[in-house]
């Protein structure tokens, strides 16, 4: 110890390998039990507290990369150099004090606090390795580095006075004793106390060494370290970020450079200033710091890669110093043992060389050229994309393409979605997989050149074993709601459920795996596992296979609860979870799961609803604060879609098409509409667009409408729709609240204008910057499923607004495998539906499915538009982006571009539209069963090329095309006369009003009668108690 009459002249100490104190190292370690050899043996003790036990404890757990077991929160490392004071009186030029020297150093700042716990309050420290010191230095092995090294922290004494003292403190409080320790040593208390003070940067706050240290023969000094001048921060602290400091000190160093005062406090008076009592202070009274030199750390990115690492990788020690600067005291013993052995312990674990560095890291990749930035490509999870995959079904036998994967994709060209047969292709949900380093940054999609991945699908179908659908159940009008169950009668629930189980499916292009299960007893095949040439996977739904083995009726006409609600019926969508292995050169990474739904095919693939579920799903989690709205409003991004997508309606329903559509009153695919639309308003004067913004944002529905007027925008159907029109506000459906807040800001003005800038959308996902491709699958498969209206819906319905059925977002919260859903009884009510114990939160498969029509071709065949004949017979409409109510023909495309047909007549046949649902003929239940027997051969809305330079045609259209299923003349229009004079009418009134004449060619009903008589189970108000 240094409690000899020359403590200069003592050595470095080390434990001694008698003392009885030393214990077997093991993982995870042991703490010693007490005294823990402090009375024997205080450094041995130490060091085993320290490093063998507290140190390795935190490698145990897995502490990546291994830290120190003190001051191991890094705020930053940083360059600079040491000045020597040129005119220092010749007494102080002792050691590496030596006038006019100058040295390079690397500075480590840093906070004793542990993982967890914020920078406020906790104790800053620096450490200063001068390079370029020659001379023999004090710790083995590395006395002949050129290094020197300097330790302080932001307080003038330490907590306890000597090597016994630290001992009995750290090993009372890692026994749990700390707080008696501390009311037996009320000095410790006030020390401790004292040191949790605020700090509001680490480049202005004074440090202090804290121990004494020789100062060449018979004399002592403590060092003091004073900051002189720094750059002004870009903020002030923020205390409630609990890495503020590193932020501050990051800041200040990009903006500036710093510097501080290097200072010696000499000691004048033995009694006043022991050597080995570190809680007493020298009184800078008694003696006054002198300065002997200036830190300065210049400009620099504290940030740059390599820096950081390089800082963390050094190691400080008091010893590392020439004999004239000998660390003095029992405390500085021990520090020679901990730090040392504690240094080697994280650098052997970490596999980072012992040795000291010889010369310096340069600021610098070369002169004027920065180092170049770092990728943590280290994967340490992995998550599966899209979150919410969308499979459809399709009749064609073994072609299939995939769903959308970018959010604008380039349209196919015709014929594309049908085989060489004409039968309608499925469309095939992929999944891929991403790897994201520590920060939550995508490091690279992983496939299977890179992992080795196994997939596990689990589908399931529960309609028939769930209750009817009548209303969307969180809606006012269904507060008497009592839904029963379907096939009610049927005991045995279990059989009502096509559950495939989990499906596993491993390597590249896989044998299809099928996903098949039983209703009643006979088989059901609902999906089909496939992989790529890149390993990822594709889930195919069925092949739109619906029916009742025992011969049931699809629908009874006097119970007007049958529709959509088909006992003894089964159909082949589904939905259910996605999951996967990963290991990456034999190390497992876990994998966020992902969900699969397979829908009804998409029968206009171009066009999109007002509000899409993207749309629902983004404003429900932006309303929640899981997402940040949008800072800025971009025209192109934000505002333009939702008008345009008005105008892509109107080659699905004839009421678009005549307000919205080409050469329409608001046709927002005019050039000459979009720049008066984009167009900013001039600075500091009158702008002539600001009124017509506003007429345009005036005729949306707000997503609160204060009564059922169905004249705003959109025309179509909401929840609560009743025919005639009553006066719900949920009568029609609105676009989203984050939608009707951005188009406000367009409408004052406040967004920009990116048009003419904007970029080509990306035609697939390879397009897509790779930190960009998981949110864009995420998102480009729900931009082609509905929101509006939930009755029930195409894909998903009511449920999926509700925050309590996601884990975050996008990610559909899931049942615990294992756990049993609850059993809600003969009968579900709203109550119950809503509760916290309903079935709004943890999902299974098939859960997401249950909600819909059964079978689905029911609900698609007459889920149509104009149900009140007398207000519109062509709007409001459900789901034309999905299910389209009125189409240009082929036979009429034709004419339109056949320039030897007189101009007149091309007119007539663009503007005419025919009732798509044409193709079904009969009583409700027949047009319900031949949709079951043709829905693969229905009308297919594709992207044709228009007539080129001719005002009165567009240069793209989209024309329906029908399959071999459907008769000739129910593929063609019926256009002999001319186009009906009341729809130019209606354009001139900017809503069609029809009147109660009789029905126009091309409405979706033939008479009216026909349309008062389509199963609608709210005509008449949801079913009551």
């Amino acid at each position: 110890m240094s409690s000899s009459s020359d403590p200069s002249a003592a050595s470095p100490a080390t434990p001694s390998s008698n003392s009885g104190c030393t214990t077997p190292i093991r993982l995870p370690p042991v703490l010693p039990p007490e005294p823990c050899c402090c009375s024997d043996d205080p450094i041995q003790g130490l060091k085993q507290l320290f490093v063998d036990y507290f140190q390795g404890r935190g490698m145990a757990a897995g502490r990546d990369p291994a830290t120190r077991p003190v001051f191991l929160r890094l705020h930053g490392a940083a360059q600079g150099r040491f000045i020597v004071d040129p005119d220092l009186p010749e007494s102080l030029q002792v050691g590496v004090f030596k006038p006019a020297r100058e040295y390079p150093v690397w500075v480590r700042f840093s906070a004793d606090v542990q993982p967890g716990a914020p920078d406020l309050k906790g104790t800053t420290g620096i450490g200063i390795k001068l390079f370029g010191v020659e001379g023999e230095k004090l710790l083995a092995p590395d006395q002949h580095a050129l290094t020197h090294d300097f330790i302080l922290q932001n307080h003038d004494v330490f907590f306890v006075d000597t090597a016994r003292d630290m001992c009995e403190f750290t090993c009372a409080s890692l026994h749990g004793k700390g707080d008696q320790y501390l009311k037996d040593h009320p000095i410790t208390q006030q020390v401790l106390d004292a040191m949790e003070k605020v700090v509001d940067s680490a480049l202005t706050t004074p440090y202090w060494s804290v121990l004494p240290y020789a100062f060449g023969e018979g004399r002592y000094v403590k060092y003091k370290l004073e900051p002189l001048d720094a750059a002004a921060p870009d903020a002030p602290p923020d205390f409630n970020d609990p890495f503020y400091l590193r932020a501050d000190l990051h800041a200040r160093l990009r903006r500036g450079p710093a510097r501080f005062r290097f200072l010696v406090q000499l000691r004048t008076d033995d009694a006043a200033m022991p050597l080995d009592a570190a809680t007493v202070a020298w009184s800078e009274a008694l003696s006054a710091p002198v300065q002997v030199g200036i830190l300065e750390l210049p400009q620099q990115d504290a940030g740059a890669r390599g820096q950081s690492s390089y800082g963390e990788n050094l190691a400080y020690n008091p010893w590392h110093a020439l004999p004239e600067h000998r660390p003095i005291g029992s405390i500085s013993d021990a520090r020679a043992v901990v730090y040392r052995a504690s240094s080697e312990n994280r650098r052997n674990t970490n596999g980072v060389p012992l040795a000291e560095p010889t010369v310096p890291r340069p600021g610098e990749y070369a002169p004027g050229v920065p180092y170049p930035a770092a990728v943590d490509t280290r994967i340490v999870r992995a998550a599966i994309h899209p979150a919410i995959g969308v499979a459809r079904v399709g009749n064609s036998e073994h072609d299939f393409y995939l769903a959308p994967q970018v959010a604008e994709p380039p349209p196919q060209a015709p014929g594309f979605y049908r085989d060489a047969t004409g039968a309608l292709k499925r469309e095939a949900a992929q999944f891929r997989i991403y790897g994201y380093n520590a920060a939550g940054e995508v490091v690279r999609e992983l496939t299977a050149d890179w992992a080795d991945i196994a997939w596990t699908v689990h589908l399931a179908n529960s309609k028939a074993a769930w209750y009817q659908w009548q209303i969307a159940m969180d809606i006012p009008e269904a507060a008497t709601t009592v839904l029963p169950l379907r096939n009610a009668k049927v005991t045995e629930r279990n059989t009502l459920v096509i559950d495939a189980g989990p499906q596993r499916i491993h390597g590249r292009n896989a044998a299809a795996v099928d996903c098949s299960g039983m209703f009643t007893g006979v088989p059901v095949k609902i999906g089909e596992l496939r992989t790529d040439a890149e390993g990822r996977l594709l889930v195919l739904g069925g092949h739109g296979v619906s029916a009742s083995p025992t011969g049931t009726p699809i629908f009874i006409p006097s119970d007007g609860n049958s529709f959509i609600n088909a006992d003894g019926w089964y159909d082949d969508t589904c939905d259910g979870t996605v999951e996967a292995t990963v290991s990456i050169e034999g190390r497992a990474i876990p994998v966020e799961s992902a969900w699969v739904v397979t829908a009804p095919p998409n029968y206009a693939p171009q066009v999109k609803a007002e509000r899409t579920m993207y749309d629902l799903l983004h404003d429900l989690y932006v309303q929640a604060g899981w997402l940040p709205p949008p800072a800025t409003v971009s025209f192109t991004q934000d505002v333009y879609p939702t008008l345009q997508r008005l105008s892509g309606l109107q080659w699905v329903n004839q009421g678009f098409a005549t307000l919205f559509g080409h050469g329409g009153r608001f046709d927002f695919e005019d050039p000459a509409l979009i720049e008066r639309l984009c167009s900013l308003p001039p600075p500091n004067s009158f702008d002539p667009n600001t009124e017509f913004r506003r007429q345009i944002f005036n005729s949306f529905r707000p997503p609160t409408p204060p009564d059922g007027n169905q004249m705003p925008w959109p025309w179509l159907y909401g929840d609560a729709m009743e025919v005639p029109a009553g006066e719900s506000p949920r009568q029609n459906a609105s676009v989203s609240q984050t939608q009707y807040n951005l188009l406000q800001r367009w409408v004052a003005g406040d967004f920009v204008n990116d048009w003419a800038t904007r970029p080509a959308p990306p035609a697939s996902i390879d397009d897509v910057p790779l930190a960009e491709q998981p949110a864009m699958l995420d998102r480009a498969t729900l931009e082609f499923c509905l929101a509006d209206a939930f009755h029930p819906g195409c894909e998903m319905t009511w449920p999926m607004r509700h925050l309590t059925m996601y884990a975050r977002p996008f990610r559909i919260r899931r049942r615990a495998p294992g756990v049993q859903p609850p059993n809600y009884g003969a009968t579900l009510d709203q109550a119950t539906t809503l509760s916290a114990n309903g079935p709004l939160h943890a999902q299974s498969p098939g859960d997401i499915n249950r909600w819909m029509g059964l079978p689905w071709q029911a609900d698609t065949a007459f889920c149509r538009a104009g149900y009140d004949t007398a207000y519109d017979p062509f709007a409001p409409t459900f789901w034309p982006a999905r299910v389209p109510n009125h189409v240009l023909t082929e036979a009429d495309y034709a004419v339109v571009i056949d320039s030897a047909q007189p101009r007149e007549r091309r007119i007539e046949a663009f503007v005419n539209r025919t009732n798509w649902n044409k193709p079904l003929h009969g009583s409700t239940a027949g047009q319900m069963e031949q949709m079951v027997q043709i829905f693969g051969s229905m009308g297919l809305v594709e992207v044709r090329e228009g007539v080129q330079g001719d005002p009165a045609f567009p240069s793209t259209m989209m024309v329906a095309s029908y399959g071999p299923q459907v008769a000739p003349a129910d593929a063609t229009s019926l256009h002999a006369e001319a186009h009906p004079p009341m729809l130019k009418a209606a354009a001139a009134e900017a809503h069609p009003k029809l009147g109660t004449r009789a029905l126009p060619r091309g409405a979706n009903f033939a008479t009216h009668e026909e349309a008062a008589a389509a199963p609608l189970p709210v005509r008449h108000g949801p079913k009551r108690r």
